[in-house]
């Protein structure tokens, strides 16, 4: 240990490093989101199994310490200072997946949600084709409900493993005890931390579900400004109409505040360009929501998660 490290770092270096896990100091969270924006996480830690989140998270609990969640970090928005103390990085820990049989499947939390379709295919299991290309993990698929071309995570969920953050306390829950509608669900309210996700899929043939898998991701290809870095639907969908479609119809593709951009791709996106700053994408939302509240009256809810 170095003199200049914080308190926090020093304590909690001590504290996990008999867990399975591992620990990122002064980690520029830039590298673990979509949007490639974001400070550096004072202490970044990857728990490999569920012992290692739980001593993670009594550690935070005792000692007072913010604590911050991140998956493949594909729907979030960082601070350019950067998150202080834990920031839980679950993707590439938590990664057993299973196949229990008659269609049902265990997979960890930290499992990016394309492999888990890549999984389901090669049991020759239906149902998960629409999330093919969602770039997320399990984890943070099932926290939001992710969803796309009429399918969402709840269609083929079964029940959830999580933990609570103050007590540690693992629970399994089913689906019919949880609220799961449109980017929202339980999780988002009682502060769980999910661990792993339980799928009931039903048999197909191998090839269909390629041939969807395939149709699916072109699709995303050929609307979505995938060669640029973003966190996906910047907005939810508003009660009338398509968020996409009312900005674009207010005029503001191509509209930019720094490096951010509205995409001229897909209106529902905002890109970053090259350098893009936590105060220029947040800017340019605040421009969006108030020219399209002028023009047309509705008002924009961010779906993209906001950390600092």
């Amino acid at each position: 240990m170095t003199n200049n490290m914080t308190e926090t770092q020093k304590l909690f270096s001590e504290y996990i490093k008999e867990y399975d896990g591992e620990l990122l100091l002064d980690e520029p969270l830039s590298r673990h989101c979509t949007f490639r924006i974001g400070g550096p996480g004072e202490a970044v830690y990857t728990p490999h199994d569920e012992t290692a989140l739980i001593a993670a998270l009594r550690f935070a609990s005792e000692n007072g310490t913010p604590l911050h969640v991140l998956g493949n970090g594909s729907n979030v928005l960082i601070a350019d200072e950067g998150l202080k103390g834990i920031t839980l990085l679950l993707i590439g820990g938590l990664t057993d997946l299973v196949d229990l049989g008659d269609g049902l499947i265990a997979c960890g939390a930290g499992v990016p949600l394309k492999r888990l379709c890549t999984f389901a295919l090669e049991h020759s299991l239906t149902g998960l084709e629409f999330a093919y290309g969602i770039p997320g993990s399990v984890g943070g698929a099932l926290y939001m409900n992710a969803g796309a071309y009429g399918g969402e995570m709840k269609q083929v969920l079964a029940s959830v493993r999580s933990v609570d953050r103050e007590t540690g306390e693992v629970q399994e829950t089913p689906l019919c005890e949880l609220t799961y509608a449109y980017r929202n669900t339980s999780f988002m309210e009682n502060g769980r931390i999910i661990t792993a996700g339980y799928f009931q899929l039903q048999p197909g043939e191998p090839e269909a579900i390629k041939a969807r898998m395939q149709e699916l991701l072109g699709k995303r290809k050929a609307s979505q400004p995938l060669e640029w870095p973003s966190a996906g639907s910047t907005f939810k969908r508003p009660p009338v109409g398509y968020a996409a479609a009312h900005i674009d119809e207010c005029g503001l593709k191509g509209r930019s505040v720094g490096g951010a951009q509205v995409s001229e791709k897909h209106a529902g996106f905002v890109i970053n360009t090259g350098g893009a700053t936590f105060q220029d994408v947040t800017g340019l939302m605040d421009v969006i929501r108030e020219e399209v509240f002028r023009q047309h009256g509705v008002t924009l809810e961010a779906e993209v998660e906001i950390l600092k």
